[in-house]
């Protein structure tokens, strides 16, 4: 393990013996032959990575793929069949709601209790305690039982607890998710000033905060390491994988034109090569283009607020009943700021048949966007927006720039527009 190495696993395994019976587990130990009376599960199996120092590492997974269990190896709150792990740093882990707090306790009682665990004096704690009560702000409440409290006050106890102990490693095990949004933005904006010079590692299932937040995403399943690298590459892969799909790639597809009475399919450009595209390809997304909205002349360079349109053109492999075509806007980090399809906007679309070629248009103004860059995904589906079955969904299939209508720009996705403002007397 080198100086720069916070965490290192090689083949960890974690092993459970599952008895169909109580009394199986008494058979099995008094049993002279040594004849086994349960099964093996592996919640982790064979897992090999390792985490710099000062980078901020993101687990992703279907729940019971063995996510935590890897956590609490690495807290030391298991201990691995086989393999070795080691760490090198103080941690600081936020795991399930209750762990590391007696429930009997106020919440000043369990501050001191996990100021001890961790192998402070009360001196040192006193000297804290003003940060942690400032950070978790539940008021009086922290002078009653935590067992009282809801799981948003304990999640802000726990993490302003987690926070404030001058962890080297700090872990997250999906605990945030319970906070309200003002909290669990005050927690993010933490995060970033961590990742300045601590080690981070979380799980989640909000795949914008592993892109947003992680430098490196883990893809665990079935207790498996599937995969190690970009979170936006993984989310992209795991997102397929989720709605039993996989990434394939797309080709420079030339489409059969047909008549349409309502726009040229000539307008439309031909999808880039080499996107990432998930479905099962019955329809495939083949171009894409976007207009002005008043000059109709493609372009990708627009205002806030601009009129648009884009047009999505696609093939059919198969005949295709309740189609839903829509499209996705999203920032340059991935994420989702609108999404659209013709179902939301009550637009009713006929069926498609096998080994046509059609093409939708969808007329709006933009929102009002700062100046950046930003992609359009599209999709085509059937079925309904609450049980649909995805066929093409093309990520980032278009790329676009917003100017800034103003002489000065401020930070954030959306510009306020059309702003009245008075001093008051």
């Amino acid at each position: 393990m080198s100086d720069q190495t916070a965490i290192s696993l090689n083949r960890i395994t974690k092993v459970y013996k599952l008895y169909d019976k109580p009394v199986d587990r008494l058979k099995e130990a008094i049993n002279p032959f040594g004849r086994k009376y349960h099964k093996e599960f592996y919640a982790v199996n064979d897992v090999s990575f390792s985490i710099a120092k000062n980078e901020t590492v993101g687990i992703i997974g279907k729940n019971g793929s063995g996510k935590s269990t890897l956590l609490k190896m690495i807290t030391g709150v298991l201990t691995p069949t086989s393999g070795s792990l080691k760490v090198d740093g103080s941690i600081s882990a936020l795991l399930e709601l209750g762990a590391g707090f007696n429930p009997e306790y106020t919440g000043i009682e369990n501050i001191y209790l996990n100021g001890t665990i961790r192998g402070f004096s009360k001196e040192k704690m006193d000297e804290k305690l003003d940060d942690i009560l400032s950070f978790a702000d539940i008021g009086d409440f922290v002078h009653q039982p935590v067992k009282i409290y809801s799981s948003g006050m304990f999640v802000r106890l726990a993490f302003a607890v987690a926070i404030n102990v001058d962890p080297e490693i700090l872990i997250i095990d999906e605990a945030l998710s319970v906070g309200d949004i003002r909290f669990q933005q005050k927690c993010f904006r933490k995060i970033e000033e961590f990742k300045q010079n601590k080690t981070v590692l979380f799980v989640s299932h909000d795949m914008a905060t592993i892109t947003n937040y992680c430098d490196r995403a883990i893809w665990i399943n079935e207790g498996a390491m599937i995969e190690d690298g970009s979170p936006r590459e993984l989310a992209k892969q795991y997102q397929a994988y989720m709605m039993g799909s996989k990434i394939t790639k797309s080709e420079a597809l030339q489409a059969q034109a047909v008549p349409d009475t309502s726009i040229s399919q000539d307008e439309v450009d031909d999808l880039p090569a080499n996107l990432d595209v998930l479905g099962d390809n019955k329809a495939r997304i083949t171009g894409i283009t976007m207009l002005d909205g008043i000059t109709n002349e493609k372009s990708a360079l627009f205002f806030p607020g601009q009129a648009v349109k884009l047009i999505i053109k696609l093939v059919s492999h198969e005949n295709i009943e309740n189609p839903l075509v829509g499209f996705s806007i999203k920032d340059r980090l991935g994420n989702i700021i609108a999404e659209c399809n013709n179902v939301v906007i009550d637009a009713d679309i006929d069926d498609v048949k096998s080994h046509q070629t059609v093409s939708y248009s969808f007329a709006f103004q933009l929102p009002q966007l700062n100046k950046g860059t930003y992609t359009i995904s599209p999709a085509v589906a059937s079925g309904t927006l609450e049980d649909h079955v995805q066929h093409s969904w093309v990520h980032d299939a278009f790329v676009f720039q917003v100017m800034s209508t103003r002489r000065d720009a401020l930070q954030g996705l959306l510009v306020l527009d059309n702003v009245e403002f008075n001093q008051l007397q």
